[in-house]
């Protein structure tokens, strides 16, 4: 028997959603006062000298309503502005005492409560979800130790090596400063140009090129933590360890072309997705996984893990899953929980402690000082979303903001006025930060173990499924063909991509307008300053989306074209097989008026043609029924939910004479549909008559991934 979800309104409890409880406003049957509790009859009507009068100054209510309105914008983050959030909990599978003396990765009966936010990195709090850009995944744990904020991405390497260029890569990649264009985009000047200087940025923008970088789902991406980390335990050793969030879902990727498209028609297309998810109780969940490596080998793969441009291939160190994360709650409120979290690399507890990684060591800094401006003040940890669940106690006084209200008569260090309060800590369980012997001259430099910036790049490109390859190529096509300078795709070109894979540049060149280079063999990378006969690989299978779980089509959303006179028994059956699996079927008609099924039977839709289209959905279905089909067929809109969804690589299942829509849609490439039986033929399911055996069940097997052989091939 399957276990009975939850009820949206059955708010899961933790600690953290009580100690939010006394900070929630609740309205119901409440009198509207002003911020002073003062109640109010009218709030429609300004106070005026007589009905056609000027308004008197006097007025409070009119006051205070205006002035509250005309501040209620904040500063938006200058990156991750635009993101979504949810409230849930991690547990632990078993105890991690062996490497870290950390509470909330040794016990696990406990449940630690969590605050994610996803985000977009480049554009405005108002752009699009589904733009090409780097995902944030940000988690904050709430735990008995205080707060750790595991600050990471979707992408497990960075632009940069050195945090000192974080504002010239930031500068580069936002709208360019003359004109404010483009928003939410890479592909421009500013942002190759610095591309074509800086040869670190190499393998992050061949990951930002490729599938990972338009995903289908904030419950479909990986995350990690980028930088090394080092775990420590309660004798004081330490373990180097690389973060990684595994989805339970698998991982999945819009179309290039489709990503375009919600952008216009559901610009909220991965936010309302979340929301919908954890309403419905499908809560998203995700598996922590590490990668440990012993202090002292940083260097023994062949390059430095204190490079944040660098990973770890899985093959060489194998993620171990330690826990889950599941996230259960959706916000009360966007503004006060999930733009006002601030998250922080800063914020670790006793057992968990950083590395010299010189882009984690800046933003150690940065991320403490953006929230001066853009919370206002130094009290932003006393802000509900951020407080700790643990006790706060310390000397830290006044500020914009301030929220305790501290009894004690001495706010120093030491006092006897106050008892000596409060204490220091007792040293085994307070932070001790590891004992790191460090020794060197001041100096500006780079480390020569930082210097390969092209080899990993290669790897990542080789990894990949051929179909991911072409995605890759055709974004960068897209991307370098936009840059108006010509200079600058030469040196994309000639300098960067020539480096990754020779083919690679010469294709790119050919299409961007710029002289192929020769293909010959790549230049040798620098050795870096890794031991000899470091263990390497020459491609890595778990940098492909393709070797990600695809047996599951669970929480998937597959549209239904009807129209008067569909199958209505076949349609019931699909559906059927559809909710065995836990996917949703939704009803797409001409209106939302009820259609009736030719045997007499009334559904109605949840959308209509121009308020859906293919791209919302992962999977489309036309039942049979001779006159549902031909009305169908005279709606362009429905013929164009068709011919997306098949250019776009989804599953189809066309039963009887719906199979004509593909001829309607200009699909030319399939074979005439079957005269009898069942065809499966590039992942369009077609039957020669209704309600054939086996029709559901087929499709709903072809659902899981997409069918990227029905493609184009790439021009010779």
């Amino acid at each position: 028997m399957k276990p009975r979800k939850p009820s949206a309104k059955s708010r899961p409890t933790t600690l953290k959603s009580e100690s939010l409880e006394p900070h929630r406003m609740h309205a119901e049957g409440k009198v509207l006062t002003t911020d002073q509790g003062i109640p109010i009859s009218d709030t429609d009507n300004s106070l005026k000298a007589g009905v056609r009068g000027p308004t008197l100054l006097e007025d409070f209510h009119f006051r205070e309503k205006l002035m509250r309105f005309d501040h209620e914008r904040i500063p938006e983050r200058v990156v991750h502005a635009r993101g979504a959030g949810a409230h849930g909990y991690f547990q632990v599978y078993k105890s991690l005492e062996k490497y870290t003396q950390a509470r909330f990765l040794t016990d696990p009966s406990l449940r630690t409560p969590v605050f994610v936010r996803f985000s977009t990195v480049g554009g405005s709090r108002g752009s699009a979800d589904t733009v090409r850009d780097v995902r944030g995944f940000a988690t904050k744990f709430y735990t008995e130790e205080g707060n750790f904020d595991l600050v990471g991405n979707n992408i497990p390497v960075f632009f940069i090596q050195d945090g000192i260029k974080f504002p010239d890569f930031v500068h580069a990649v936002k709208p360019e400063p003359h004109n404010e264009i483009p928003q939410a985009s890479s592909a421009h000047d500013s942002l190759w140009d610095f591309v074509s200087l800086v040869p670190e940025t190499t393998h992050m923008v061949m990951w930002l090129m490729s599938d990972r970088a338009i995903p289908r789902s904030f419950r479909m991406m990986e995350g990690f933590g980028v930088h090394t980390f080092r775990l420590v335990n309660a004798a004081g050793k330490a373990t180097l360890v690389k973060f990684h969030w595994k989805p339970l879902l698998g991982n999945h990727a819009l179309a290039w072309d489709e990503a375009q498209k919600l952008s216009g028609k559901d610009p909220d297309f991965h936010r309302r997705d979340l929301w919908e998810s954890i309403e419905k109780g499908d809560f998203p969940e995700y598996e922590l996984g590490l990668q440990l490596i012993p202090e002292g080998d940083e260097l023994k793969y062949g390059f430095d893990l204190l490079d944040a441009t660098k990973l770890l291939p899985e093959e060489l160190v194998p993620v171990q899953r330690v826990g889950k994360l599941t996230l259960n709650r959706n916000p009360d409120n966007f503004f006060a929980e999930t733009e006002q979290v601030a998250f922080c690399v800063a914020n670790v507890v006793p057992g968990i402690d950083f590395t010299n990684d010189p882009l984690m060591q800046a933003r150690l800094f940065s991320y403490l000082d953006t929230q001066l401006t853009r919370l206002g003040g130094p009290n932003f940890a006393e802000l509900p979303i951020n407080k700790p669940v643990c006790p706060v106690t310390n000397h830290q006084q006044d500020g914009f903001g301030r929220q305790a209200i501290p009894t004690s008569r001495a706010n120093y260090h030491p006092n006897t006025l106050g008892g000596g309060c409060p204490v220091l800590a007792n040293p085994a369980s307070a932070f001790r930060h590891f004992q790191e012997r460090v020794e060197g001259h001041k100096i500006r430099a780079r480390s020569g173990s930082f210097s390969d910036h092209f080899s990993q790049a290669t790897l990542f490109y080789r990894s990949l499924s051929k179909p991911e390859q072409e995605h890759l190529v055709a974004a960068l096509e897209f991307e370098i063909g936009k840059v108006e300078r010509v200079e600058i795709r030469e040196r994309v070109v000639n300098q960067i991509l020539v480096n990754v894979d020779p083919e690679l540049a010469v294709r790119v060149a050919r299409a961007v307008g710029v002289t192929p280079p020769k293909v010959s063999k790549p230049p040798k990378p620098p050795k870096a300053a890794g031991k000899k006969g470091a263990p390497s690989v020459e491609a890595s299978p778990a940098l492909s989306m393709e070797n990600s779980p695809h047996d599951s089509i669970r929480t998937r959303k597959i549209a239904a074209l009807v129209s008067d006179g569909f199958a209505g028994k076949e349609l019931e059956g699909v559906r059927k097989a559809l909710q065995e699996r836990g996917a949703t079927l939704e009803l797409v008609g001409p209106t939302l008026s009820p259609v009736t099924s030719q045997e007499g039977r009334e559904e109605r839709p949840l959308r209509t043609f121009s308020t859906a289209s293919s791209v919302m959905y992962d999977a489309v279905y036309v039942p049979g029924g001779a006159k549902s089909v031909a009305a169908l067929r005279r709606v362009p809109l429905a013929v164009d939910f068709v011919r997306e969804a098949y250019v776009h690589c989804k599953a189809l299942a066309l039963s009887a004479d719906a199979a004509g829509l593909l001829d309607s849609a200009g699909v030319s490439d399939l074979e005439p549909a079957p005269t009898k039986g069942l065809d499966t033929t590039r992942g369009v399911v077609r039957s020669a008559k209704v309600e054939t055996k086996g029709f559901g069940q087929l499709f709903a097997e072809s659902i899981a991934h997409r069918h990227w052989e029905r493609e184009a091939p790439p021009p010779a």
